[in-house]
């Protein structure tokens, strides 16, 4: 369609204007929060340059090797990430968060790389490293919301749940509602983002394609593909997450942790 327009480093120091203008907000309203906004976006600088310079290795060299490297990192960031949310620990949450964030990635990742956008070769990192990433991502803010919102179940309803299994009832059957509660909380920021996507906001990737000179259409068609799949992935994200830490905070002769 039509063309994008290429930022130079002097446009990126243009734009450090606006980190200038939040910077002067918190000054002018004592909020406490000047040093750590600026050291924010210093981060968000160094961090995003350095991974453009990284993938623009890995898209042009295009080895499959790299790319599942690539991914197998970003994932373990993510399912870490998503341990360092939760307010509350229990033993072995680290390999939880890896099994379930490696479950939903693949899952919804992979019908849409193969089956609905089918690229080929089927690694092609200009396709796999967005699409995952974006699914861990929002994973991971699923997961984690999800797994908080079961601990808290367990904590207060911990006598209601031993007297259940003292009644011989099994632990999914103890934990039923508090699961079900957990997926319905990690579920939530997708439903409000699909809710309101077009008419109150434009999401992220179909901004970026249009930006980039791709047909609305499009963009469009890619972002209602991404949404669907991070609905997909949150789903089954946060289900695994509730059954694998079911499983450890809670056995069939009582629960392990409070």
């Amino acid at each position: 369609m039509g063309h994008y327009i290429e930022l130079s480093l002097f446009d990126l120091a243009l734009a450090t204007l606006l980190i200038v203008i939040a910077s002067m907000v918190s000054l002018v309203l004592h909020l406490g929060i000047t040093s750590t906004l600026i050291l924010a976006a210093a981060r968000c600088g160094l961090q995003l340059g350095a991974i453009g310079l990284v993938l623009r290795q890995i898209f042009g060299m295009k080895n499959p090797v790299l790319v599942v490297s690539w991914l197998l990192l970003m994932l373990f960031f993510a399912a870490r990430e998503a341990t360092r949310r939760s307010k509350k620990r229990y033993q072995g949450i680290l390999l939880d968060s890896l099994l379930t964030m490696t479950a939903s990635s693949l899952i919804a990742g992979g019908l849409v790389t193969q089956v609905v956008i089918r690229s080929d070769p089927w690694y092609d990192p200009q396709y796999t490293i967005p699409i995952f990433g974006m699914i861990f991502g929002n994973s991971l803010n699923g997961i984690s919301l999800g797994l908080e919102r079961l601990m808290d179940y367990v904590r207060g309803r911990a006598q209601e749940i031993e007297l259940l299994l003292a009644f011989g009832a099994t632990r999914e059957e103890a934990l039923r509602e508090g699961a079900k509660m957990a997926v319905r909380t990690g579920m939530i920021p997708i439903i409000n983002n699909m809710t309101v996507a077009g008419i109150v906001s434009l999401p992220g990737m179909m901004t970026g394609q249009i930006i980039a000179g791709a047909s609305p259409i499009q963009a469009v068609s890619y972002q209602i593909v991404i949404m669907f799949m991070i609905a997909a992935s949150n789903a089954i994200g946060t289900m695994t997450i509730s059954r694998l830490a079911g499983r450890r905070l809670v056995t069939n002769l009582g629960i392990q942790w409070i």
